[in-house]
This record gives structure tokens, C-alpha cells and sequence, in this order.
């Protein structure tokens, strides 16, 4: 082959290799263009992904919120936070029609602190919370309210000329320059006679997607389904502080304003008066005509209470016939006059079918005039009540603070003994740590409770010989107890000795063996005769020596007497047993028998109740059961 015929074939395979070359860079950059066009897709169905994940997990949240107790600002505020914090938009608020001297407006539920909102109480010279709009007529605003229609502002300058009056044109531009708001959206909200508004987002984008749109709309959405529920669960929490007889706070209620009213009135140095209130003879009117009258008469005084309540004041039924009212901001003088008030009124009340009308005992004592003590205020006004009961009846007294002695103090003075004295046996470093908080107690002005510790602390001796023994049982059965004398018509001075009897009156179960206490069977004879043992030696050996509790000491020996003489520790019968100490044995046989023992199931409610009338002129008098009756049907209320 000559020179030029190699050169010429050379050549040609150059070329070949070249065309080939050309092909497969071509086949690259095509597979290179279509690779950047699958990271592209990737990339956007990856974003979409995370927001349609972010959006889940943010309506999960929501949902769970309004599926729990949580009032309604907080859901809302979670919902506005939400909006602001995780899908990127500069501000978001929601906002409730009202009415006020302007005329309508729009005042916001929710509100962020943030630099926007920062600059937006600059511009309008208010606090974000005190902030309102108030939209021209057939404005945006408006007309997407009034139609229910998703509406947009194209401009923050637009939204604040059409919405907040009054703003000059320079500091306007200079506001509205300093902001990156690009669109402002309007979500009408609407929840048939509850809520009329709307949710607003300010964006920092012009456009805004179609499933950006959708899911806004779904937020605006889940806001009613919020409010709904939120009114829903507010209804309900009113039933559960309301007695339903009467549409007063009921006694749970009460207790909880008491402790908040004493705390406020400390802290504003102001004095707040408490009235007790009693209808005379609801027993007699019960017997008399039935207790659809004596219900006639309960719902009587509460209108009364009502009609001379102010908007301040918390008035409550207590239990039975029995009513307290908190006087925020009253003093004795304030007090006494509005009492006077009440009983007037009821005194001419009339109620159909009932002669002579009904009339009731009052008593009024004042916080910070008289004490600082919520359990010692308590105690006065009941005892200013039952001392107008003991003076014939419908009239008004005042606390007397004279030779205030409270059953309380009692209590504790001798808790302090027996576990100062080291009466009972129990653990030293435990009994020395009570000692401190019931000496603390006896020098404490803080409005707290007073009862609540010696609850906790009669639940903690219990527990330490009987582990069954529930937390809270000790204030189930001082409340129930109270109940019963009170039905009884006990006075004031032998309810508060049942009182301290039934912090007391198990006192002596210390000193038995454990192994007895604890025994998973029934007790044989000997073990009952050692059992029985225990009234004896918590009045005779743990309390004689304590002076203050001495009038105590009958009470709890004879605490497991029955009625017909088969009890003991005497065989005493009928008259012969102080009736406080068959109110603590019907209180404890109760609670005993609806609680779990390891030889046997908790009885039911009912079959307690049917097992204690089942023992009328047995086990008890046939009026303690009917008194017991009643008394529990009250106690279940609570």
C-alpha cells in the first residue's frame, strides 16, 4: 500500500472516529439535559411533598388541640403561630366582628409579638391586642364576610387606607415601604350565631398557588371546626361547675373562686365579703308538702340571689338549702346591707301552694377586715349563719371574731401533739416534716387552705397501716359527714366536733398489728376481738392525754355502736349513742364498702346504698338512713 492510500484511510477512520465521537457527546448531553430536568422534578415534587407533610402534621396538631381541653385563644393562637412560623408568611392574625362606639369593627383573637406587629403598634399608637379595624362598607372585608368569599389585597397600603383610619399619607409610604407584604389574603370564618370574622395572611408573594389556596382554605375551615368545639366543651365545663336545680356555681366552683378571690384580695390590699345563706325549715316544707316544693323553694332563693347579684359576684348553692355568695370588693359594712337585701327579698317571695312563704338565716363575714384565712372566713360566716338560725331565724349577723377558736386549730394543735409526743408509731423523719408544715400553718396569712393539709395529712397516717387507704378519702368523708349533721340539723358547735372526730376517730388502727390490717381474708373471732379493740385506744390512750380534744374522746369511743346494741365496744343502743357517732359509722361503713378489699369487690354505689337501708333500725336509725339518702344524692353533685 502506497503512502497516499494510507493517508486516505487514515483519514477515513479519523472521521469515522470523530462521527462516533459527535454521536456519543450528543447521546451524553442529552442524557446530562434530561438528568437536569428529573432533579428539577425531583426537587419540586420533593417540595410539594414536604408541604403537603408539613400541612398533615400542622392540621394534626390543630385537630389534636381542639380534641383536648385547651380553650379556644390558645388553639387559635398554635393555629396563627403556625401559619407565621412553618409555611413562611410574614404575619397572620384572626380577627371577630363587634360592635362598639365607632360602630363595627374587627377586634383580634389572636395576635404574635413580632417585628410586624412591632411596627404596626408604632404606626397605629396601640398595643397589638387593643388593636381593631374598622373596614369601610362594601369594602374587601366586608363583602368577603357578608359572602363568604376567599377575598385579596394587592397591597399592605391598600389594606390599612380601606381598614385603619386616621393614618397620614407619609407615615404610611414609610410603613408600607419597610414592609415586604406583597399580598394579603382574607378567609371569612363563620360559626352560626357564635362567630362572624375572618382569618387573614399577609404574604411575601404576589402569586399564591392553587394548593397553596386549598390548604388556607382547609385552615380557615378547621378554625370553625374549632370554634364549634371550643363552645361545645365551654358548655359543658359550665355544666360541670353549675348546679342543675338552681343555675348557680356549684360548691366545687365555689371553692375554687374562694381560694382565687382571697389570693387577688391579698394582692390588691382589698377586702371581699362572703355571705352564708340558710333556708329555714326546708325539712318541715319537705315533709309537709313533698320535695317538689322544697325544690320550688331552693330555686326561689336562687332567683332571688340572682336578681340581687352585680356581674362580680359569684354566688353559689353549697349543698341542700344551703347558698354562699363572694362579694368582691365589699367590705363588712357593704356586706351586711346586701345580706339584708337578699333576706328581705326572699321573705316576700311568693311560691304557689306553699303558706306562709319561706325565709332564711344569714351570716356575712369579711376577708381582711376580719381574717386572711379562706378556712378561717368560712368558718366564721357559718358560724355567724348558724348563730341567726340559733337566734330565731330570718335575720342577718355579722362574724363575730371574738374567741374565734376554728375547728381547724383544734385539729392541728393535736396532730401537733400526737406526733410531736410520738403517740402513734410512725416515721420520725415524716412526722417531723408534718410537724413543721402544721406549726407553719398555725402562723400562715396566705388564704390558703388549712383543711387541705389536714386532709393530706390523716391520708398519709392512714396509708402507713392500711396501703389500700385512697388519697383524697379523708375529704370525701368530712364533706359527706357534714352533709348528714347538717341534714340532722346538728349545730354548728357538734358539727365541728364531728369534724375533728373524723380526722380522729380511726386514730387508734395505728397501734393494731399490721398483719391484721393487711390480712387478705376475713378475720377470724380472736382478730375481730383485737380489732375491735381500736376505738378504746385511739380515745383512751392516744387522745385522753390531749386536753383540746377531750370532747372529742365520747364521739369516737362509741363510733362503732349499732343502733340495735350489737355493736361495740358497750352494746350501747339507740338514744344512748351520741348521733355524731353514728354519722361517722354510716360515713365510714359507706366509704368502707365501695372501696376494694383482697377478700372481696368494691360494692357498687347503689348496692352500698341498698345495703345501708337494708340496715334501717339495725345497724342505724331509720332517720340517720333517710338523712344519709339525702345526703348522698347531694355529695354526688359535688
Amino acid at each position: 500500500m502506497g503512502i497516499l492510500d494510507w493517508i486516505s484511510q487514515s483519514a477515513k477512520k479519523l472521521k469515522d472516529v470523530e462521527s462516533q465521537i459527535a454521536e456519543e457527546t450528543r447521546d451524553v448531553y442529552e442524557v446530562y439535559q434530561r438528568n437536569i430536568v428529573l432533579e428539577r422534578e425531583i426537587a419540586q415534587r420533593t417540595e410539594e411533598l414536604r408541604l403537603a407533610n408539613q400541612t398533615l402534621l400542622t392540621l394534626e396538631q390543630v385537630w389534636d388541640m381542639m380534641n383536648s381541653s385547651r380553650p379556644l385563644s390558645s388553639v387559635l393562637e398554635t393555629i396563627v403561630s403556625s401559619l407565621y412560623g412553618e409555611f413562611g408568611y410574614i404575619y397572620s392574625f384572626i380577627a371577630q366582628k363587634q360592635y362598639d362606639e365607632k360602630g363595627p369593627c374587627y377586634a383580634l383573637r389572636t395576635y404574635l409579638e413580632n417585628d410586624f406587629s412591632t411596627k404596626m403598634s408604632d404606626l397605629t399608637n396601640e398595643n397589638i391586642y387593643d388593636f381593631k379595624l374598622y373596614p369601610k362598607e362594601n369594602g374587601i372585608i366586608e363583602n368577603a364576610v357578608k359572602n363568604k368569599e376567599i377575598s385579596y389585597y394587592v397591597s399592605l397600603k391598600d389594606f390599612i387606607e380601606e381598614n385603619i383610619p386616621n393614618i397620614d399619607e407619609e407615615t404610611l409610604k414609610k410603613y408600607t415601604e419597610s414592609n415586604n407584604v406583597k399580598t394579603i389574603i382574607i378567609f371569612p370564618i363563620s360559626v352560626k350565631d357564635q362567630f362572624s370574622g375572618f382569618l387573614s395572611v399577609f404574604s411575601p408573594r404576589k402569586e399564591l398557588k392553587d394548593d397553596e389556596l386549598s390548604f388556607l382554605n382547609l385552615f380557615a375551615r378547621q378554625i370553625e371546626l374549632a370554634i364549634t368545639i371550643a363552645n361545645l366543651f365551654e358548655t359543658v365545663k359550665k355544666q360541670a361547675v353549675t348546679d342543675h336545680l338552681t343555675n348557680l356555681f356549684n360548691r366545687r366552683f365555689f371553692e375554687d373562686a374562694l381560694h382565687r378571690e382571697a389570693t387577688r384580695s391579698l394582692r390588691t390590699k382589698q377586702p371581699f365579703c362572703l355571705i352564708g345563706l340558710d333556708l329555714d325549715h326546708l325539712k318541715k316544707i319537705n315533709d309537709t308538702y313533698g320535695h317538689s316544693m322544697g325544690d320550688k323553694a331552693i330555686a326561689t332563693i336562687a332567683n332571688v340571689i340572682i336578681k340581687n347579684a352585680r356581674s362580680v359576684d359569684i354566688p353559689s348553692r353549697f349543698g341542700g338549702e344551703e347558698f354562699f355568695i363572694i362579694l368582691p370588693g365589699i367590705d363588712a359594712k357593704g356586706g351586711i346591707a346586701a345580706a339584708e337585701r337578699i333576706r328581705t327579698s326572699i321573705e316576700s317571695a311568693e311560691i304557689e301552694g306553699l303558706e306562709g312563704g319561706i325565709t332564711a338565716s344569714l351570716g356575712v363575714a369579711s376577708f381582711i377586715e376580719q381574717t386572711t384565712n379562706i378556712d378561717e372566713l368560712f368558718e366564721m360566716c357559718d358560724k355567724a349563719m348558724y348563730s341567726s338560725k340559733q337566734k330565731g331565724r330570718n335575720q342577718v349577723t355579722l362574724a363575730d371574731t371574738d374567741n374565734m377558736t376554728s375547728w381547724q386549730d383544734i385539729a392541728i394543735d393535736a396532730f401537733v401533739d400526737i406526733l410531736t409526743q410520738h403517740r402513734i408509731p410512725f416515721n420520725k423523719k415524716v412526722a417531723s416534716d408534718l410537724i413543721e408544715k402544721l406549726q407553719l400553718k398555725q402562723n400562715d396569712s396566705s388564704g390558703t387552705s388549712t383543711q387541705e393539709m389536714l386532709f393530706s395529712i390523716v391520708d398519709s397516717i392512714s396509708k402507713s397501716y392500711f396501703p389500700l387507704y385512697q388519697e383524697g378519702s379523708t375529704k370525701n368523708k368530712v364533706t359527706l359527714a357534714t352533709l348528714i349533721a347538717k341534714r340532722m340539723n346538728l349545730s354548728k358547735a357538734d358539727i365541728d366536733k364531728l369534724k375533728i372526730a373524723m380526722l380522729l376517730y380511726d386514730i387508734g388502727n395505728t397501734m393494731m398489728p399490721k398483719e391484721l390490717l393487711k390480712k387478705p381474708a376475713p378475720l377470724n373471732q380472736k382478730e375481730k376481738d383485737e380489732i375491735q379493740k381500736h376505738p378504746i385506744v385511739g380515745a383512751q390512750e392516744i387522745l385522753k392525754p390531749i386536753s383540746s380534744v377531750s370532747n372529742i374522746i365520747p364521739i369516737i369511743e362509741h363510733h362503732h355502736e349499732n343502733w340495735d346494741g350489737t355493736g361495740y365496744p358497750n352494746n350501747k343502743k339507740g338514744e344512748e349513742i351520741p348521733t355524731t357517732s353514728q354519722i361517722i359509722l354510716i360515713t365510714d361503713s359507706y366509704f368502707a364498702m365501695i372501696s376494694y378489699r383482697p377478700y372481696r369487690k368494691a360494692y357498687t354505689i347503689d348496692e352500698a346504698i341498698e345495703e345501708i337501708k337494708q340496715n334501717a333500725n339495725k345497724k342505724y336509725s331509720k332517720e340517720l338512713v333517710e338523712a344519709f339518702i339525702y345526703s348522698i344524692e347531694e355529695f354526688k353533685k359535688m
